[in-house]
């Protein structure tokens, strides 16, 4: 590593650096619509709070700062004299699933701000720009977990220029629809398109998260670079049975729509363990009609498939599907699948992985990602790649889930000096 590569900071301006990253972390926390837990989602008024509050601390950097046409909050520093340059994006989300943690998202966002304030150059004027011969972005992406219309990375996508205009009817639990939600919010539908970038406007894509995982944790690390982010695919299954008296129907006459799905949801571990880098859950059952003294008639249950693979999860999927063909047909019920979400594993660049672990330095780890992130939808423009920070036990999606100081110091050093890697390489 050359010194044009190494970080020259003190260790005291990168533990301050830490400290105004977990500090920012509970001052967001406290931007929540349910009091006494964390939730906040799209094109609510929680979503236009941290928007506000993220371009403040955007401005406070020197960076140009604008609300895109889905809702990202998007701060740029650009190289003095070169107001066009292409971007290196740094970022994260700052939506949240219900009942959240405290730094899924959140962290990649704030890190990525506290990475501009080491780099960035500051003139005898107090003007801020890149030192780099690309912009600097910071990007806090709108709608990572899909939590209010049921559809995942609509924030990112938008920016990779994948809007699905299906979505507009997509309907909140309140039944208003995402294009009623983005007026409201004060969007306009027909300049969704706008929020695009195109590949030649970005350099790369870099992302800092938190392991949703417990790897780190087991072997006492704090970082590790990530090799590809997950194939996923998503099922909504219905079981068909025949609903009659729960007293009266001797067991030789029950089509029991339940039974069938739980057996189902168990094939689905039993399958799943026995594959590498195969995730199988089944996160939702319901039964119907749902009385008591009802023998179930009908079953929906959820099914998330995630692999490192995409052969290796299509072919997982072709297992289950054989194995629900055989237990729907001991129990005399008949099953079908809608598939509600597809998304490719998205591989890491080679270049943007090298630079990762030349920031983190030493044996720097390399591990895979079962939890998806926005560097998916990003990977259609651009090439990405991400950091992980050590999780205590991996939890996430939770109140409990949690990040050491120290560690997002260490993660702050790392990312920036991926970042001087990455422009001594686009020099």
């Amino acid at each position: 590593m050359t010194a044009s590569t190494r970080l020259q900071v003190s260790e005291e301006r990168i533990a301050s650096a830490a400290r105004r990253v977990m500090g920012r972390c509970e001052e967001l926390a406290r931007v929540t619509s349910t009091p006494g837990s964390i939730t906040r989602v799209y094109l609510s008024p929680e979503h236009a709070r941290v928007n506000r509050l993220a371009a403040e601390w955007m401005r406070e950097l020197g960076m140009t700062t604008r609300q895109d046409a889905a809702g990202n909050q998007v701060g740029r520093l650009a190289p003095a004299g070169m107001p066009d340059a292409p971007a290196l994006l740094l970022g994260s989300h700052l939506d949240t699933v219900p009942d959240a943690g405290r730094y899924d998202g959140i962290i990649g966002v704030l890190m990525a701000l506290e990475v501009v304030r080491l780099l960035r150059r500051v003139d005898e004027e107090g003007t801020a720009s890149s030192p780099f011969p690309f912009a600097l972005e910071v990007i806090a992406f709108s709608d990572e977990e899909g939590t209010r219309f049921g559809k995942a990375l609509l924030g990112s996508s938008a920016v990779a220029g994948q809007w699905d205009p299906a979505w507009w009817e997509l309907a909140d639990a309140d039944g208003l629809t995402l294009r009623e939600a983005f007026r409201d919010f004060g969007l306009d539908p027909g300049r969704v398109g706008e929020a695009a970038r195109r590949p030649d406007q970005l350099v790369a894509y870099l992302e800092a998260h938190i392991e949703q995982a417990p790897e780190l944790h087991r072997s006492g690390q704090a970082l590790a670079a990530v090799s590809s982010i997950a194939s996923a695919r998503r099922f909504q299954l219905v079981v068909e049975g025949e609903a009659r008296h729960a007293g009266g129907t001797p067991y030789d006459m029950r089509r029991d729509a339940l039974l069938g799905a739980s057996e189902a949801a168990l094939a689905v571990e039993r399958i799943c363990r026995g594959e590498h880098h195969i995730v199988g859950t089944v996160g939702q059952l319901e039964a119907f009609p749902g009385a008591v003294n009802v023998v179930p008639g009908e079953a929906h249950l959820s099914l998330d498939l995630r692999g490192e693979f995409d052969a290796t999860r299509d072919h997982v999927w072709d297992e289950i599907s054989r194995e629900l063909d055989a237990i729907m047909g001991r129990r005399s019920l008949r099953w079908h699948a809608r598939e509600v979400h597809s998304a490719p594993a998205v591989f890491c660049a080679p270049l943007l992985q090298d630079v990762v672990r030349a920031g983190i330095g030493g044996d720097a780890p390399t591990l895979f990602s079962r939890a998806g992130h926005d560097a998916m939808a990003i990977g259609a423009i651009t090439d990405v790649g991400m950091l992980f920070l050590r999780n205590p036990d991996g939890i996430s999606h939770h109140p409990a889930e949690d990040v050491a100081g120290a560690d997002v110091a260490a993660g702050l050093r790392a990312l920036a000096e991926a970042v001087l890697h990455l422009g001594a390489e686009v020099r």
